[in-house]
């Protein structure tokens, strides 16, 4: 009896109803549920900051990076910019067009409009006479001194500059509009000095020797009177009375007188 009754009891305390079942398994689908709801939205959380400060970091980078974009380079040489009229030529006295073409006189760069083979042509005479109550620039021919033109001996080297017939104490003027920047003088192997001045422009610079100038500074226009020759008879018997004309750099003036 005492057995039977045990029996029932733990029966019945063993028995679970069926109500409190389903509760039980609805309450844990809802908190997995809730669960899984909270994780998506920590990583769409997580995503929309990530995107976020992507597109800051990325904004940023391209505003700093922009101005600081390198360069391709095109090697080593300076690309000169071309002039973007021929002003510069003409005014001059010369005319632009492709080197390729003969030109009487010379070629001066960079004066012309367009592409780099554009170069500027001056042409013979393009300088204003020298020596007043002569009609043109005549080079001194060869005498008992030597010879006037461009690289003719003299000694055991070359004449680098062009002598140009003048009379004694005759007036010199300038070829050509510039500036008197002061005065020159050169020695030749016989120890005789030779003084002048130097004349300069933007594009041209001359030494003039064996001339007197009225001054040594200053702005000077074309044709304007600078000095006078000095006399080379005194020294030189027999010489032809010229003036010496020498570019700054060396080059032959021909060209231009």
């Amino acid at each position: 009896m005492a057995l039977s009754v045990y029996m029932d009891e733990y029966h019945s305390s063993q028995q679970v109803c069926p109500d409190d079942v389903l509760l039980s398994w609805a309450s844990e689908h809802e908190k997995r549920k809730g669960e899984a709801f909270q994780n998506l939205n920590k990583l769409a959380n997580s995503n929309i900051k990530v995107n976020r400060n992507y597109s800051i970091t990325h904004d940023g980078r391209s505003q700093a990076g922009s101005p600081r974009q390198k360069v391709k380079k095109t090697g080593s040489k300076r690309i000169s910019m071309a002039p973007r009229s021929d002003i510069s030529c003409t005014r001059l006295g010369g005319i632009c067009q492709p080197h390729r073409y003969v030109c009487q006189g010379r070629y001066l760069k960079d004066k012309c409009s367009g592409a780099k083979m554009r170069q500027c042509c001056m042409p013979v005479g393009a300088w204003s006479v020298f020596c007043n109550g002569h009609h043109n620039n005549r080079v001194r021919a060869c005498d008992v001194h030597g010879c006037g033109a461009f690289n003719s001996k003299r000694g055991n080297g070359l004449h680098k500059a062009v002598d140009l017939v003048c009379d004694d104490y005759g007036i010199v003027n300038a070829p050509f509009s510039g500036t008197l920047a002061g005065p020159v003088s050169q020695k030749d192997p016989a120890g005789n000095h030779y003084d002048g001045v130097k004349l300069l422009s933007d594009v041209h610079c001359v030494k003039i020797f064996n001339i007197r100038p009225y001054r040594y500074i200053g702005p000077v226009a074309r044709g304007e009177a600078m000095g006078y020759l000095l006399p080379l008879q005194e020294r030189f018997s027999g010489i032809t009375s010229h003036l010496e004309l020498q570019m700054c750099d060396g080059t032959d003036p021909s060209p231009f007188i």
